[in-house]
């Protein structure tokens, strides 16, 4: 504010109010690492307040691929991988390499990670062991290793999640293979610990899709869909229960996606069918088709991991 000195008038206090410079909040940040290498190291990042291609953010410490992550308004977190337990962490608004976190309790790939602005969750995943039901939790301002939060309703593979800043969804998935498939979806209490509680169900059983959330709905992209690869997105409202509705579809048909969103927009990105250098858009309150946001810097990204600085677990 100027220094204006003297005894102010209140029609002169409002003249100069007009003329204070207002410093805008800086777009949201969003940060995914590239997975189209089982050693894959890439991080890039792009502004979600408009649509644009990626550019070089930095790299992981250790090369991995299906891992997941989450984050608050300063740190994106990445967690686990293929046979790794490895969380890295990034200040989003410092482009730079990661810096070593700590550990999930177990090493597994394709788990569904969600946070509010002060804990981050991983919840199932596998890899080449069998599915997984656990649940880490970590508190992000702090590097060390995750605790133990609970479990899924069932052991899978390839969850979605996202959260509002007091809920935690976590939706579909796959068991020991991949013909035996979840339409379920599960939900928490982010601030508490413990086992998930019945939400309700997807339109069909799901796996490998990716889910992104403002503070009150979740949209998630249905990855194979009843057996089918799909271009489907569908929506439920965070903290009421029921099963999901029909939000509208992407460009293609795709699965293996990864996601992430501001409150207002979110971005479903890559994937393994068609179009694997893609991020397609939507507006989170208003149902309708997605629309071309940008490109990756390569293709082939199967389940890449993003999170962003004003993600709908932050209030």
């Amino acid at each position: 504010m100027p220094n204006y000195n003297g005894v102010w008038s209140l029609s002169t206090q409002y003249q100069y109010a007009a003329t204070w410079q207002v410093d805008n909040a800086p777009p949201p940040v969003a940060i995914t690492t590239l997975s189209n290498a089982s050693d894959s190291v890439t991080i890039e990042t792009f502004q979600l307040a408009s649509g644009s291609n990626t550019t070089d953010f930095g790299d992981l410490t250790v090369g991995r691929f299906y891992s997941n992550a989450c984050g608050s308004t300063t740190r994106g977190v990445i967690g686990g991988g293929y046979n790794s337990n490895v969380i890295d962490f990034v200040t989003l608004a410092t482009i730079g390499n990661a810096t070593d976190f700590g550990d999930l309790t177990d090493g597994r790939r394709g788990t569904g990670a969600l946070s509010n602005n002060v804990r981050g969750l991983w919840g199932g995943g596998g890899g080449s062991a069998s599915p997984s039901d656990i649940m880490d939790y970590i508190t992000i301002a702090s590097a060390g290793d995750a605790t133990d939060f609970g479990n899924l309703s069932t052991a899978r593979n390839d969850v979605s999640a996202a959260a509002s800043t007091t809920r935690g969804v976590f939706l579909g998935g796959y068991g020991s293979n991949s013909s035996t498939v979840f339409n379920v979806i599960d939900y928490i209490t982010i601030a508490n610990t413990g086992n998930t509680t019945d939400f309700g169900d997807l339109t069909g059983t799901a796996r490998e899709g990716s889910a992104c959330s403002s503070n009150t709905r979740l949209v998630a992209h249905t990855g194979i869909l009843a057996g089918s690869i799909s271009n489907a997105v569908e929506f439920i409202t965070i903290a009421s229960t029921g099963n999901s509705q029909d939000f509208g579809d992407l460009l293609n048909a795709n699965y293996s996606t990864g996601s992430t969103s501001s409150k207002i927009t979110g971005v479903f990105i890559g994937g393994a069918n068609t179009n694997e250098d893609g991020i397609d858009k939507v507006t989170i309150a208003s149902a309708g088709n997605a629309t071309d946001f940008g490109n990756l810097s390569a293709a082939g990204n199967r389940r890449p991991s993003a999170t962003c600085a004003d993600h709908g677990g932050i209030a």
